[in-house]
């Protein structure tokens, strides 16, 4: 009978902690988050989104832009999880390639930028401690992230615009087979 009721109490523990966590997310980031998509939406209303758009597909237009610059400034700017709204400016074909070169930026900025992505920052003090436990320099560690992340991000991105392209090819040949 002990071993039916501490499963059961563990059962609904499982559920409140479920619920403290959606708390903690109400009362912290949700309102952050309304907050900067209320912003940058306003913004683009006051500047018109036939215009930043058209700024968008130019500057876009460019595979190091589309890759590296736009997700390091929607990172950098809008933080993580909001960064990923930067893509609504791009064409349907690039937006796969966008969200996976910025959603892998996330990290790589974090030691340079903490701002970008506090959650993920006990990732980076945890490998940081170790490296400063063993007298290494932690700014050196912080650039070479950064700079990695750089070049990750740019591949991934070339490398999903292809997958995506081949995907988009394939059903646009099976509709028209129908």
């Amino acid at each position: 009978m002990d071993a039916l009721a501490r499963a059961a109490e563990w059962f609904i523990g499982l559920f409140q902690q479920g619920g403290e966590t959606f708390v903690g997310q109400v009362t912290g980031i949700l309102p952050t988050l309304i907050v900067l998509i209320t912003f940058v939406n306003s913004i683009v209303k006051l500047v018109g989104e036939e215009k930043v758009q058209r700024l968008a597909q130019k500057a876009t237009g460019n595979i190091f832009a589309r890759y590296i610059i736009l997700p390091v400034l929607a990172v950098f700017f809008l933080t993580n999880p909001m960064c990923y709204t930067f893509g609504k400016f791009l064409d349907e074909k690039y937006k796969p390639a966008f969200y996976d070169a910025a959603v892998s930026f996330v990290h790589p900025i974090t030691g340079l930028f903490p701002h970008a992505n506090p959650a993920e920052l006990f990732v980076y003090l945890g490998i940081t401690e170790g490296l400063r436990q063993l007298g290494y320099s932690l700014g050196g560690i912080a650039i070479r992230y950064f700079i990695v992340g750089l070049i990750v991000i740019f591949i991934r991105g070339i490398v999903t615009e292809i997958i995506t392209a081949r995907m988009m090819k394939r059903r646009y040949q099976a509709e028209s087979s129908k």
